[in-house]
């Protein structure tokens, strides 16, 4: 016998649409509520890198609330349209995954995903099982399901349209498959970011017309903001170099955290933690007000953190690490900024040549410009190793094994690409 939902629909709702940008249409997820069914919801995980995010853990922080109350939730890595590339919010194209690449880089997404996520109460696919099933009649079929204007209409393609730059055909496809894969579990909710949007109602399309098989009961999509990475400028990614991963040691996650820009600590406790609103409300008004020091604010998301993704005792462990690296009581050693540091990779173009030191930091992604790394140099903010860095244009030679400190809070470990 499958279990009732016990929650009242009301209540439910009201926990689905905190912090969410759009649930389309909620009318219709009033209704699936109601049945007292179990529901099915999808998400789509991308396997572009090896690494889960707190961007990632936005929205599967809200799907394992679906599993709490009740619900299935249904996981989809996306190896088969990872070797596409997701054009969504990309002014290029991605660069096309082997299989060897996307296998590396999902070899680790389960241990990841269940930080978060309940098994007992996930499906986890790989959206391969069926795509690359796909007869060449059925792909043109699903095609036909949408035109060329439509796929044009969307943000990101419509604006390389516009300046003129390439768009493959093969971009074309990434969100008929995508849908398809709403088709392929029967999904009743997708949850997405709001740049995947366009992608999540081609998938409510697909189900509603069907090409291959018996029309389905549209599903509802919910979206979500999107997380600043800790650039302050940029979306969290893998690629960007401003992600804080779950897996990261306790000392590691918690130092990322400190470098977090002060304007973005309200988004963080709402869309990171499990803190009630009237408390986030609060710590907001306090840090405006000057009562609370953005600092102490950010130790207090450092321990929410940690504790959530490794232990209440790992999380009172890397404050106090913290606090002893960065006190000004005492004399630092490398071993101290060791256990805080990030590791960076050096790219390409930096790697064995001499290079402005704030060319680099900006490059490297410490800095937001180059004008920033420049007027933090003279600040007195930059070390490289244990010697401090004085001048902007000062050429330095890039080499793993080197740290570079900026500012106050952050250690960068210099690795290979």
């Amino acid at each position: 016998m499958v279990p009732e939902v016990s929650l009242p629909v009301e209540k439910q709702l009201a926990l689905i649409r905190a912090h969410t940008v759009d649930i389309l249409p909620e009318d219709e997820l009033l209704q699936k509520l109601r049945s007292g069914r179990p529901l099915r919801v999808k998400l789509g995980v991308d396997p572009t890198g090896p690494d889960i995010h707190l961007g990632h853990a936005v929205v599967l922080r809200k799907l394992r609330l679906f599993q709490d109350l009740g619900h299935t939730a249904v996981l989809i890595v996306g190896d088969f349209t990872g070797m596409i590339g997701d054009p969504s919010g990309r002014t290029e194209g991605r660069p096309q995954l082997t299989p060897q690449q996307v296998e590396s880089n999902v070899s680790t997404y389960r241990e990841q995903v269940f930080k978060i996520l309940d098994p007992d109460k996930t499906e986890f696919h790989y959206n391969s099982e069926w795509c690359s099933k796909l007869t060449a009649e059925q792909i043109i079929r699903l095609a036909a399901t949408h035109t060329v204007a439509q796929l044009l209409a969307r943000e990101d393609f419509a604006a390389r349209y516009r300046g003129e730059l390439p768009i493959s055909l093969h971009e074309f496809l990434y969100p008929i498959f995508q849908g398809y894969d709403s088709v392929a579990v029967r999904s009743d909710i997708e949850l997405g970011g709001t740049e995947q949007k366009f992608n999540l109602l081609v998938g409510r399309e697909l189900q509603r017309l069907n090409p291959l098989g018996d029309p389905q009961e549209p599903q509802c999509i919910i979206t979500f903001p999107i997380l600043v990475g800790t650039d302050g400028v940029r979306r969290m990614g893998k690629s960007l170099g401003n992600y804080i991963g779950v897996m990261e040691p306790p000392d590691q996650m918690f130092g990322k955290i400190m470098s977090i820009p002060d304007e973005l600590m309200e988004q963080y406790f709402a869309l990171c933690t499990n803190l009630p609103a009237e408390e986030i409300a609060q710590l907001a008004a306090d840090m405006k007000s000057g009562a609370l020091n953005p600092r102490d604010a950010k130790r207090r998301l450092g321990r929410e953190l940690v504790a959530l993704y490794h232990s209440p005792e790992a999380a009172t462990q890397a404050d106090e690490t913290f606090l002893r690296v960065f006190s000004t009581a005492r004399r630092q050693t490398r071993e101290d900024f060791e256990a805080v540091a990030e590791d960076f990779a050096i790219p390409d173009d930096l790697r064995g040549r001499p290079v402005w030191v704030s060319t680099a930091l900006s490059q490297l992604g410490l800095a937001r410009s180059r004008a920033e790394a420049a007027r933090l140099v003279r600040g007195g903010g930059v070390y490289l190793d244990e010697r401090q860095v004085q001048d902007p244009e000062e050429e330095v030679t890039l080499a793993p094994g080197q740290l570079l400190r900026v500012g106050k809070r952050r250690v960068a470990r210099l690795v290979s690409a």
